[in-house]
């Protein structure tokens, strides 16, 4: 129940429930008193209201970011991306507000802001970031916030889904800008993403006890999702093993920062700028769902369990498909 007393300064207004700390305000007159109760009444029954806002005032969102960064971020697989996220994401004065001062209005302003200067797929995954480590903090380190705001904010969309694939020439280009390179693994390793389908990472991890040349398949047990695999190889990609040389337990013992600048120097070279190394992974499933092979048959390849995933990485062309129906008709095959 809501205490309202007039004192020289305007209304003095106190807002006491049990189990929450005490709220109080002085305003100008009675009827914003009244209504400043009121609010802070409503946000308590709907359990919007923190139990007590002091560990709020003396916590920054750069706070969380600093213990979430120690305790949770080196437990993922994507920690050094993740990392290098947070750590520019902390320049930003969001960063600097105490947790009590983190309405869904900051947050939406960080986004508008951000959107400015970034793709909205950078952001989106920026404000999930953001939810994630305020969702930690409430449910694992006893943070007393009743609700998340970033959970009220929208996220923009994000329509960058890219489906750039290898060209007519593009190809040859890569394989004369790869005939100049000082590492002989270089040229395999890219080869085989285009016959395999495999992740930067996955590639890099793949061993040779994991190669079963007998059943044609490789093992891949670390993988982004956390779900081991095998997949399939074709007579291309067995080709491509066979002429490696094993000189270590992995198949390609590259750093990943190493295989990344090398990458970008080749495909510079061969003019292809806007090609990404992942590009290929996008390659390879299309030219598999253009050999005819199902959705579950793409799914063991890929290692995607949801079928609209999936669809962002097969890019079949238009043109293709075109001359696949070039001659056909229905009532010469139905009658």
């Amino acid at each position: 129940m809501a205490t309202i007393t007039k004192r020289k300064s305007g209304w003095y207004v106190q807002v006491r429930r049990k189990g929450y700390e005490a709220q109080c305000k002085t305003l100008r007159t009675k009827a914003d008193a009244l209504a400043w109760a009121r609010k802070q009444e409503s946000l308590i029954d709907l359990g919007m209201k923190p139990k007590s806002e002091k560990a709020l005032r003396e916590t920054s969102l750069s706070d969380l970011f600093d213990r979430y960064l120690r305790e949770v971020t080196p437990k993922k697989r994507s920690a050094e991306s993740e990392a290098c996220r947070m750590e520019k994401m902390r320049r930003s004065p969001l960063c600097a507000l105490n947790i009590s001062d983190l309405s869904p209005a900051a947050i939406a302003a960080y986004r508008d802001n951000r959107l400015l200067q970034v793709k909205p797929s950078t952001v989106r995954r920026e404000i999930c970031l953001i939810r994630q480590v305020v969702e930690v903090a409430r449910k694992e380190w006893g943070l007393p916030l009743a609700s998340n705001p970033v959970s009220m904010v929208t996220r923009p969309q994000a329509y960058d889904a890219r489906d750039r694939r290898l060209e007519h020439g593009d190809l040859i280009r890569l394989e004369t800008a790869l005939t100049v390179v000082r590492n002989p693994l270089l040229r395999p390793i890219i080869l085989l993403a285009i016959e395999t389908a495999l992740r930067r990472g996955e590639l890099l991890s793949l061993t040779w006890a994991s190669i079963d040349l007998s059943s044609r398949t490789a093992h891949i047990p670390t993988t982004k999702t956390g779900i081991p695999r095998t997949i399939p190889l074709t007579d291309a990609a067995l080709n491509i093993l066979s002429s490696i040389a094993k000189a270590d337990d992995t198949v390609f013992p590259i750093q990943a920062n190493t295989l990344r600048l090398a990458w970008e120097r080749v495909r510079n070279r061969a003019g292809l700028k806007d090609l990404r190394f992942h590009d290929l992974r996008h390659e390879a499933l299309s030219r598999f769902a253009e050999m005819g092979l199902t959705l579950p048959e793409l799914s063991v390849i890929s290692g995607h369990k949801d079928p609209k995933m999936l669809f962002r990485y097969t890019h079949l062309r238009p043109s293709d498909l075109a001359r696949k129906l070039e001659g056909w008709s229905w009532s010469a095959k139905f009658g």
